[in-house]
């Protein structure tokens, strides 16, 4: 199997995906704008999608999918396809009481999360009402990621990298035809994430049967291959945890800002997961698999390589979209979201979170590499304890950049950002004690031709962006034109500086497990 391809190929679908996301939130933005409805659905929201992460696409497949790997190589297809039918059985009977308690609970729930919410009867009730219409997204989400895990070790990356673009449909469904006939119109979007939910699942299901894998009903507790991804989800279920609490926490802390500034954190938060989705999320999925079947084989040398090749491409393309997103934030927000109800007041709140967001965005990205060389060993403790330290450290950084330097909502995406970075670079020291990752040769002279080709990226940006004043006061149509020329003009001085200075396709092939 050819990685690069495959990486192409879930890249092009979660840029599908993250397309049809941009759309569902241009018309959230012109449909609810941003203010107490999309304040409390975007809370409302999150608490599933945080436990979705912690739970299922988090520590479930961290545990399991180095597990089922090692099933499937070296027991055969009859034991693997025991250990999925015991594992999500046991799954579904845990989700089914977490739902429950998500929905009985909710009011509980949005106190402990957004506590500001509270000097608002109607703010929080519509929250609790929305949470409640979610909650179940945690049930099918969750059994997708089993699916997905057990596709992604079987090679069929595609079939889970299409599945988001079925809840984007609904979002868009909802925005446009639902919305209309619901009071207050915010509820269609909570039926968007239940009807979603649903889809994802169903999606899914006959690539299942194609591979012999799909689940059945088969409770069996004294299977010790349950055991072991029981024991390995602990400390993975804590270690994701840490990065969620973090998000709480900043969404706890916004609660008590100025109205909107939940929702300025959440549009910002989505321009950041279009590359952190398109290669972060793409590469943590089809390197874990690959690093797994390595080290069963015991293949020292092709894990560090296989390492080095995802960091590499890390840096070569985070960098220049770190760098775009910060110095072109303003003509991004005004050209997505400045529409209807979305102000140029909301556009300039949202630029300061995304400024701070992609601080950090190389650091957010390189933990997808990085950690997949722990869990594919499966060891899990050792990101669990660099992840504590990271909870610390974001948390004090919270407090000197909101509380001190008073820089509001701004302050807890920069903390989120440079929290990223700390993670990645314990991560990487660790990697590197252990002779667990060797550097190739040649890293010098490969960041060296980076640099030059983000100077050039950087001074296109700036003397072809124009003024911030310009992108909030221009046309919807010649916003687009202007943006689009810009995008494709940095794209090309990036790569041909590249291609200049040596770098070809070619050497970035790599084939994998």
């Amino acid at each position: 199997m050819n990685l690069l391809k495959a990486l192409a190929a879930v890249s092009s679908l979660t840029l599908l995906s993250r397309v049809l996301a941009f759309v569902r939130d241009v018309l959230i933005a012109r449909v609810f704008g941003a203010g107490m409805a999309t304040d409390a659905f975007f809370v409302a929201f999150k608490l599933p999608n945080l436990l979705r992460r912690m739970f299922a696409e988090g520590a479930f497949s961290q545990a399991f999918v180095p597990i089922f790997g090692e099933y499937r190589n070296r027991k055969g297809h009859d034991e693997a396809k025991l250990l999925v039918d015991h594992v999500t059985t046991l799954l579904a009977i845990i989700l089914f009481f977490v739902t429950l308690i998500g929905i009985i609970a909710a009011p509980i729930l949005v106190y402990i999360s957004a506590p500001g919410f509270a000097e608002d009867a109607a703010k929080f009730d519509l929250t609790v009402q929305l949470l409640r219409i979610t909650s179940p997204y945690i049930f099918f989400i969750s059994l997708v990621a089993v699916a997905a895990g057990i596709l992604n070790t079987y090679n069929k990356f595609w079939v889970p990298a299409f599945a988001p673009v079925l809840l984007n449909i609904c979002f868009i469904a909802a925005a446009l035809w639902l919305a209309p006939y619901c009071d207050p119109p915010i509820l269609a979007m909570g039926w968007a994430v239940f009807v979603g939910g649903v889809v994802q699942l169903a999606f899914q299901i006959p690539f299942l049967k194609k591979i012999g894998m799909l689940p059945k009903w088969s409770l069996n507790l004294k299977d010790a291959g349950v055991w072991r991804i029981i024991k390995q989800m602990g400390p993975a279920l804590f270690g994701v945890s840490i990065a969620q609490i973090s998000l709480i926490i900043n969404t706890i802390f916004a609660s008590f800002l100025m109205a909107g500034s939940v929702s300025w954190l959440y549009y910002a938060d989505r321009l950041m997961e279009f590359p952190a989705g398109l290669l972060g999320a793409a590469l943590g999925t089809i390197l874990l698999p690959s690093l797994s079947k390595h080290f069963a084989d015991n293949s020292t040398a092709e894990y560090s390589k296989l390492l080095d090749w995802g960091l590499r491409l890390v840096c070569m393309l985070t960098l220049p979209a770190a760098l775009a997103l910060g110095m072109i934030a303003v003509p991004l927000l005004s050209t997505f979201f400045q529409h209807g109800e979305f102000t140029p007041t909301d556009v300039l709140k949202t630029s300061y979170a995304l400024v701070g967001y992609s601080v950090g965005l190389i650091g957010i990205i390189a933990v997808k590499v990085l950690a997949p060389g722990f869990y594919a060993r499966q060891d899990i403790k050792t990101p669990v304890k660099i992840g504590i330290a990271t909870l610390l450290a974001t948390q004090l950084m919270n407090i000197l950049f909101v509380f001190v330097l008073d820089l509001q909502h701004a302050g807890l995406a920069l903390a989120i950002g440079l929290g990223a970075c700390f993670n990645s670079a314990i991560l990487f020291y660790f990697l590197r004690k252990r002779a667990i990752y060797q550097p190739e040769p040649g890293w010098g002279k490969f960041f060296l031709k980076l640099c030059a080709a983000l100077l050039a990226l950087g001074l296109m940006l700036w003397f072809g962006m124009g003024s911030q004043q310009h992108w909030l006061e221009t046309g919807g149509w010649a916003r687009i034109f202007h943006l689009s020329w810009l995008v494709v003009a940095g794209v090309a001085v990036y790569f041909a500086v590249l291609f200049v200075l040596g770098f070809r396709l070619r050497d970035f092939a790599k084939r994998g497990a």
